[in-house]
């Protein structure tokens, strides 16, 4: 009765004169009406595999957790150099921020949690060997990168790690399984800014107290050899300043070393520093002549001086220069130490992964929606397919060219 009815509506339109669009709309209706138990019939079989299918198919639940980086900063450091330090001392400073900054902490994090060394660890912590039935140590890094994700909020700039497993507890281990190896490792590695700063001047002191010891030692030997044990004011004044001035020249050349890492001459901060650098030698230079040797004189009127004081001048220099440099580096170290410890822990748990109580996979209910939409959608289309096809098929003149074309393939 319902065909009926629609062949009705199909003849009052021609009647009407409707538009040849309108009547190929009627026209998909009349083949969707007529093949409609077809369609159900399609739809609902594919809804009942899909049901069938998510019932069956293992769950699994994502664990996860947040993180927050610590902040790069030298807050500290820059408030106390001008206390502790004069010109040196920012010269020192300048190294370690500009030469040894990190431009991109939370990426180098990322990439650390996906590191060879975690993921080994993670392995044999769980032995993920046995739990995804792997033969090779490759196999199981695949596995375990197929299974979790560590990814960099664009907004935030948080850390989230995610895992998946069938069992929610070990979902929620795993997860923070991996937060605790990443901080095991870190703990190794100096990462941080401040971290990297206290490495850095950590070696330095460790030589600039060697020379300086070896200096004490030549101070002593000048002094037993000699038999100098003191000299005029005015000596002492002069060999400290000359020392003062040579640490900052040297201090003054390892920051152009450290900016030339990344700046070019044209830089007006290298520009800047050039100009301190040629200044302090021009001061040094008005002193103890035009050398920065070893084995630079102080301008002293030589006459007056017998040669043990020279002696005697020469290594009291070089222990005062060697003591200059310890104490600028050391300063610079206990600020370093200050501001590592002042950073905490490497990395901070926002949200530690609790055992999920919703599974991520599947979505039962949204993958059965559209499996009974896709499923009827095809269904039409296969019957208004089918329909054009077996009209073609009727029709003489189509009929001829298809026994046209089957002649010309057989030849």
């Amino acid at each position: 009765m319902k065909v009926e009815a629609i062949n009705e509506e199909v003849r009052e339109a021609q009647t009407l004169g409707k538009s040849p669009e309108a009547l190929q709309l009627l026209d998909v209706l009349i083949i969707l009406a007529r093949r409609r138990r077809f369609i159900a019939g399609f739809t609902l079989g594919a809804v009942i595999l899909t049901v069938i299918f998510v019932m069956v198919v293992p769950s699994k639940f994502t664990a996860l957790t947040v993180l927050l980086p610590p902040a790069q900063n030298s807050s500290m450091s820059s408030a106390l150099l001008g206390q502790l330090g004069g010109g040196g001392a920012s010269a020192l400073a300048s190294v370690a921020g500009a030469g040894l900054g990190i431009k991109n902490p939370s990426d180098m994090y990322i990439a650390l949690f996906r590191s060879r060394t975690i993921e080994d660890a993670m392995i044999g912590r769980f032995g993920l060997m046995e739990r995804y039935h792997a033969k090779k140590l490759s196999q199981a890094r695949a596995a375990l990168e197929g299974h979790s994700t560590v990814i960099l909020g664009a907004k935030d700039g948080l850390i989230r790690v995610t895992f998946s497993d069938r069992d929610p507890k070990m979902a929620a281990e795993f997860a923070n399984g991996y937060v605790d190896e990443f901080r095991k490792l870190s703990a190794t590695l100096a990462i941080t800014e401040a971290s990297q700063r206290r490495t850095f001047f950590q070696q330095q002191l460790l030589e600039a107290n060697e020379n300086l010891a070896k200096a004490e030692e030549a101070m002593k030997h000048t002094e037993q050899s000699t038999g100098v044990l003191q000299i005029d004011s005015q000596s002492r004044s002069l060999i400290e300043s000359a020392a003062n001035l040579r640490a900052q020249v040297v201090a003054k050349e390892v920051q152009l070393q450290g900016m030339r890492s990344y700046a070019t001459e044209d830089n007006p901060d290298v520009v800047l520093a050039q100009q301190q650098l040629a200044a302090l030698k021009s001061q040094l230079a008005q002193l103890a002549g035009t050398g920065q040797g070893d084995n630079t004189d102080l301008i002293m009127p030589k006459g007056k001086i017998p040669e043990a004081g020279m002696e005697y001048i020469r290594s009291l220099r070089d222990l005062r220069y060697y003591e200059t440099i310890s104490e600028l580096i050391g300063k610079q170290f206990e600020i370093a130490k200050l501001d590592e410890a002042r950073q905490g822990s490497i990395i901070q748990v926002v949200d530690l992964a609790i055992p999920p109580d919703n599974r991520s996979f599947p979505k039962r209910t949204i993958t059965v929606a559209a499996v009974a939409v896709l499923s009827f959608f095809m269904a039409c289309a296969w019957c208004v397919f089918f329909n054009g096809i077996r009209e073609k098929n009727q029709d003489p003149g189509s009929r001829e060219r298809m026994e046209a074309l089957r002649a010309a393939l057989r030849e």
